[in-house]
């Protein structure tokens, strides 16, 4: 263990110079058994580290150090809550990775899955299996298990359990969001197959609709692979070939195969190949991150991009100018090559978790805030909007919910049942969560003329991407990652240095600066580099589960 303490310490001043060079429950939880602190109880300390979120906006006076959510925490459950640094979200990660390096912990904080076994070898986070025990609610403890208990066993090693899953539903999905005004301008057809789509993109590119004079078929980012890239992204892209984004799937013959070195994925790099020489991918792609990318679509040089469920809130930027509606966009289920439906690719719903340094004094008063965060995202009262809006109470566009330093989502919903049909016929008697109400009320502000709620109508309303998420789970229109233990020994040291060769080789095939036969070197690569022993390292741990 003392050995994977110094391997880990041992890389932090390079970190920190690299950093230094960046600038279907359908029910309501049952109420929470916590209770607001009594005056002159003790109020406990625990640190943490933050992201800058850029959708965060304080009120006046506000900010990291004093805020009214930090406040709110602290006054209902005797929690407070101190950062040792916050980090825009674009540099987050990496100071997260020197922190660990470094032996620096907070009390608590996110990391992801392999940065969670290495904590655990080098016996740096504590076991939380007594204290999450005696300290988690019943609400807590059957709200993380709505799965079955599948991701909380993502954190289980040797029987102990050394995080709380970041949770989320694992059924988000990723869909084509197209101009609707412009397939009506050209009379071109909804997308269905991938034939229409490129039809599409030429017609887009033909035509320019938008007048800008440059125009292109399909919106794309620098990291267009990443599971970070919830807009301007390519794995719907490849879905509808077929093809996955390194994900663990059924070879037919029992065991499990890496989707990143199968056959269709070079049949749709051999598509994206072609659509860069006909110009319908924008050529410096590959140096604009998300932002920089969509500025394109603000602007009306592209009207196609993949993104998921909450990409019309990125769409926004664009679709509304001074209060009017001047973009008409349409979500439309991922096209197919073939006549069998694409399946959307999807994980188990965690990849992040909470963990707690052995140093911490009140490991409890983690176990706390995350029953808090539960409670109130789920049922609030009145007073407990706060956790929500801030001080106002009412919704002003601040995103104070990006202060609570403890997130978990549900595991399981039925938005996609409930709200277009809500919304559709004003209907407020079959909407039983907190989410449901509140989307439902977003949406009816813009039926009501609130144009600055254009996205919420394209998520949930009739049409929107979540009305196409019941046919997709009746049909079974996805495809899980068929592995979800930890990280394995070579995974932990290979896996970086493989998609940064994926990437690197990818993006040469869709730049046209080498032949779709690259493709297969890289195979053969891949395997070398560690590929055939984190499969074989892989399939022993599939093999345990039958």
């Amino acid at each position: 263990m003392k050995k994977k303490r110094k391997a880990l310490l041992s890389i932090a001043l390079v970190l920190s110079l690299a950093v230094a060079g960046c600038g279907k429950n359908t029910n309501e939880p049952e109420k929470s058994t916590n209770t607001p602190v009594e005056k002159g109880n003790e109020v406990i300390e625990v640190s943490t580290v933050s992201p800058s979120d850029q959708y965060l906006k304080f009120d006046e006076g506000e900010s990291f150090e004093k805020n009214a959510v930090y406040d709110a925490y602290e006054k209902d459950i005797g929690v407070k809550i101190t950062n040792k640094w916050v980090a825009d979200t674009s540099q987050f990660k990496e100071k997260v990775k020197i922190t660990i390096a470094s032996d620096d912990l907070p009390d608590f904080l996110l990391v992801n899955a392999t940065q969670l076994k290495e904590l655990t070898e080098a016996d740096m986070i504590m076991d939380l299996t007594k204290v999450y025990d005696e300290n988690a609610t019943e609400e807590t403890k059957k709200f993380l298990t709505m799965d079955g208990g599948m991701q909380m066993k993502t954190a289980m090693f040797d029987n102990k359990l050394m995080g709380i899953p970041s949770s989320y539903n694992p059924y988000q999905y990723q869909f084509l969001y197209v101009r609707t005004d412009w397939l009506k301008e050209l009379n071109l057809p909804e997308p269905k197959t991938m034939a229409d789509f490129m039809a599409i993109a030429e017609a887009f590119k033909a035509k320019d609709p938008g007048g800008t004079g440059t125009s292109y078929g399909l919106a794309v980012s620098k990291n267009p692979f990443s599971m970070d890239t919830g807009v301007t992204g390519l794995r719907a892209f490849l879905n509808g070939y077929h093809a996955y984004e390194n994900i663990w799937i059924e070879d037919g013959k029992g065991g499990l195969v890496n989707s990143d070195i199968q056959p269709q994925v070079k049949d749709a790099l051999a598509a994206l190949q072609d659509m860069f020489k006909k110009g319908l991918i924008d050529p410096e792609f590959a140096v604009k991150d998300v932002e920089k990318a969509s500025e394109l679509v603000y602007n009306n040089s592209i009207g196609m991009v993949y993104g998921a469920s909450w990409t019309p809130a990125q769409l926004v930027k664009g679709a509304v100018k001074d209060g009017k509606v001047v973009q008409e966009w349409g979500a439309f289920p991922i096209p197919t090559v073939d006549s069998s439906p694409a399946l959307s690719q999807i994980g188990l719903g965690v990849d992040e978790y909470y963990v707690i340094s052995k140093k911490a004094k009140h490991p409890e008063g983690v176990i706390k805030l995350l029953n808090q965060w539960i409670a109130v995202d789920n049922h609030p009262t009145d007073e407990q909007k706060v956790y929500e809006f801030g001080k106002d109470l009412k919704e002003k566009g601040n995103n104070y919910w990006l202060l609570s330093p403890l997130r978990v989502g549900k595991q399981l919903d039925n938005n996609g049942e409930i709200l277009p049909k809500a919304i559709a016929n004003k209907d407020t008697s079959i909407l039983v969560t907190k989410d449901h109400k509140t989307r439902y009320e977003r949406a009816m502000k813009y039926v009501d003329g609130d144009t600055s709620m254009w996205w919420e109508y394209l998520i949930s309303g009739p049409g929107g991407a979540f009305s196409h998420v019941p046919e997709i789970q009746k049909n079974k229109q996805y495809l899980q990652n068929k592995f979800y233990g930890a990280p394995t020994p070579t995974m932990v040291d290979r896996q970086e240095i493989l998609l940064k060769k994926r990437d690197e080789v990818f993006f040469k095939i869709i730049m046209n600066q080498v032949s779709v036969d690259e493709f297969d070197k890289f195979v053969v690569e891949w395997k070398k580099l560690g590929g055939d022993e984190i499969t074989k390292e892989v399939n022993e741990f599939y093999a345990a589960l039958k």
